[in-house]
């Protein structure tokens, strides 16, 4: 299974960011039409899609992908919360510049 990209600016090369960057932009287009809770939801659904299609992209057979299950579920739930908790810290301290205007339901 291939190791992915932290969020550490040192570490992830500006193509992360990029990718990153339009993923964000659809959702925010989404927002538009439905509710910031039920776009997250699509977004999360669609991450979970995406990394197993990687892990069976990786797999030379179903059998193989049977033997890693368990290590990419460990691999994709660290990656995650680690993610979650740079970004909640990263709001948490950074909130009084995070206009009300800009809260959506």
């Amino acid at each position: 299974m291939s190791q992915g990209t932290s969020m550490s600016d040192d570490i992830a090369p500006k193509e992360f960011w990029d990718r990153a960057d339009e993923i964000i932009a659809v959702a925010n287009d989404q927002i538009k039409e439905a509710t910031v809770s039920k776009v997250s939801s699509s977004l999360l659904y669609a991450a979970a899609r995406f990394n197993s299609f990687n892990v069976a992209n990786s797999a030379s057979d179903a059998e193989e992908m049977k033997r890693d299950r368990e290590e990419a579920i460990r691999y994709f739930t660290e990656q995650y919360r680690n993610m979650l908790i740079e970004n909640l810290d990263d709001y948490i301290e950074n909130f009084e510049g995070f206009e009300s205007d800009e809260k959506y339901s």
